[in-house]
């Protein structure tokens, strides 16, 4: 089944989940399904839209991108106006944070608007009771016209309920209410309601509302007159879409009188952690001990400890039987090369993806859903938030960006996490240019001669870095990132919670990732058969030259082009062989560092970014690289 805009075809769903960020509606869709989500790309977009069925019901549903309003801000809140808009849902069920409904009562008023049948579910009543907070449901429901269902997700409480009141409500008829603006606002919508012809998903109050409000995709989508609708807004002074936020505050006020009431609460311990969290002096220390641990699990646990023993196992287990399997019974050499050799689809492709990828998103996604669940991870974006606004980016980029100490390839697929293309562009190019990896980083602490050099290249690295982002912020096109993030209390995290999340996102990964490690076993082999690989080393041959470097350096950048840990390790040789002197050396840890990222990494960008800006970024890097290094070796012959 599908449902039909006028310019696009998307999948219907019989129940759509909406509501603010950060307030449980992950966890009721995997209270709903029976597990935690499939994963649907948005076309047109990199926003994911979580999808799957309510067995008991037979009912579709999806859990749409966090929004705090039909006026819409970021690419996310874009996304799930526009299937509301578009899509004929059976019900509409409204999650909030019980302890924040009067910040989230106006998008349930803008779905009541809207025509749908509308489930208001009061999410974490147990958190709301614990700050001493009463709700009265029943009063909230005859006031609203709709279902009130109070819930505790991460225990269960209330699902049952809410999937009998789907299927009721789904089957029934819904009183429609209207809440009334000032004369004026209510005169201007049906002057706009008159120009709206035919007939739509949504009621043509709502969009004439967000015509007001000069919802450009409403706007084109209805071909309404722009000088029109110029006329109308000019009467206001001020910007129609600031008094209607304004009305539907204060509608939101007038409901909530006397449905929502306080006790007197005696002050716990755990107020106190709160409290500390909330205080830059002391959430900085605790953000700090948090990245230590993101680091840890991803970057150490993950990508030294677990990586070192499952690859071992792969190799002695998989790629060598298979390697002497081959020779013995595949006469082709070419033949055998897809397959296994140095460079085959499962000596490299899947031992890559399985035994070096995998283990660190496994541990990423077990640290990352930790903080996500235990609330932490809103408030360590929100310290960082100043700072990171210097490069064009908001709080939220400290996750990718550490994440690609560990892994440059999953921190390009994580930078999802940032609000707006702009910001993930930015996030992207300076995964790209100037983050090692932790297989990269792990063998530069290696080699580097002493102390001295090590710093120097630290330096220089983390110069490019800033530069890097200084410049992408002044010359990038787009606006500024705007943090605007509900910041839940802290909680203990729910272990099935967690689980569930990490055993989705890795459901995920293998189904997303894996395919792209196999494609680049395949372009190396094809690579190697028709010699463009022998073309490229020779090509490489002259920036080596022209960095002051040995001729073998060229397989070094090819080699570190596929992965990483192998460009770092041949650098490695080169130094135990005496090829390369003191400043050599460090000339070429930072041309390396700062060379083109790795080909899975490149693919990822692509993937994520589009084939242009990955491109774009490639050839930057390279720039960046051998400029930076040729500077580099200027330097250290006038010092040295």
């Amino acid at each position: 089944m599908h449902c039909h805009g006028s310019s696009d075809i998307i999948e219907c769903y019989d129940v759509l989940l909406v509501g603010n960020p950060n307030v449980g509606k992950s966890v009721i869709f995997h209270r709903l399904t029976g597990r935690y989500a499939d994963v649907s790309n948005y076309p047109g977009t990199t926003v994911d839209i979580m999808v799957g069925r309510i067995k008991s019901l037979g009912m579709s549903i999806a859990d749409l991108p966090g929004m705090y309003s039909f006026f819409s801000i970021t690419e996310e809140e874009r996304v799930a106006k526009r299937i509301l808009l578009s899509s004929r849902p059976k019900v509409v069920v409204n999650v909030v944070d019980a302890k924040n409904i009067d910040r989230s009562l106006p998008l349930t008023l803008q779905l009541i608007d809207s025509c749908f049948k509308v489930i208001l579910v009061l999410n974490a009543m147990d958190e709301a009771e614990k700050i001493g907070m009463r709700i009265d449901a029943r009063k909230l429901e005859r006031r609203l016209g709709i279902p009130v269902i109070t819930t505790v997700a991460t225990k269960g409480k209330g699902i049952r309920e809410l999937v009998e009141k789907i299927r009721e409500v789904s089957e029934g008829e819904q009183e429609k209410k209207t809440f009334r603006f000032s004369d004026d606002l209510e005169r201007a919508i049906e002057e706009v309601e008159e120009k709206i012809e035919g007939e739509h998903a949504v009621s043509r109050r709502i969009l004439a509302i967000l015509a007001l409000a000069n919802d450009e995709d409403v706007i084109d989508e209805y071909g309404l007159d722009r000088e029109f609708l110029s006329r109308i807004r000019h009467r206001f002074g001020r910007s129609p879409a600031f008094h209607l936020a304004l009305d539907y505050q204060r509608i939101s006020s007038e409901i909530l009188s006397g449905v929502v009431s306080y006790e007197e609460k005696k002050r716990r311990y755990y107020d106190r952690i709160n409290e500390l969290s909330l205080n830059p002096v002391t959430a900085i220390p605790m953000s700090l001990l948090a990245l230590v641990l993101l680091y840890l699990f991803a970057g150490v646990l993950g990508a030294q400890i677990f990586v070192d023993a499952i690859e071992t196992w792969y190799e002695t287990y998989i790629n060598v039987p298979l390697n002497s399997w081959l020779k013995a019974n595949v006469p082709s050499y070419w033949a055998r090369e897809l397959i296994g050799g140095e460079y085959g689809v499962i000596t490299l492709g899947l031992r890559y993806a399985i035994a070096i990828v995998f283990p660190i998103v496994t541990m990423f996604f077990l640290a990352f859903s930790l903080l996500e669940d235990s609330g932490f991870l809103p408030r360590m974006a929100m310290l960082l938030d100043r700072l990171f606004k210097k490069v064009g980016l908001s709080g939220r980029a400290v996750i990718p960006l550490i994440l690609g100490l560990g892994c440059g390839t999953m921190a390009v697929i994580v930078t999802r996490v940032l609000e707006s293309r702009r910001e993930r562009m930015i996030a992207t190019l300076m995964l790209a240019v100037a983050i090692p990896c932790s297989a990269q980083l792990g063998i530069m602490l290696g080699i580097a001669p002493d102390f001295t050099s090590l710093m120097l290249w630290a330096g220089v690295v983390f110069g490019i870095l800033i530069a890097i982002g200084l410049l992408a912020s002044k010359y990038m096109p787009g606006e500024n990132p705007v943090f605007y993030m509900e910041i839940p209390p802290l909680r203990m995290p729910s272990i099935s919670n967690v689980f569930m999340k990490t055993f989705s996102r890795l459901e995920w990964y293998i189904k997303e990732v894996i395919p792209i490690f196999v494609m680049i076993s395949v372009a190396i082999w094809v690579g190697r058969i028709t010699g463009i690989f022998d073309l490229v080393i020779s090509a490489l041959t002259y920036p080596s030259r022209f960095l002051g470097l040995p001729d073998k350096m060229a397989e070094v950048f090819l080699y570190g082009f596929f992965r990483r840990d192998y460009g770092t390790a041949g650098l490695y040789d080169l130094i135990s062989s005496g090829l390369l002197d003191y400043s050599q050396v460090i000339v070429a840890m930072v041309t390396l560092t700062l060379f083109v990222p790795c080909v899975a990494q490149f693919s990822a960008m692509a993937k994520e970014r589009g084939i242009r800006f990955a491109a774009v970024t490639f050839l930057t890097a390279l720039t960046i690289a051998f400029t930076t290094g040729y500077i580099l070796r200027l330097a250290l012959e006038v010092i040295m």
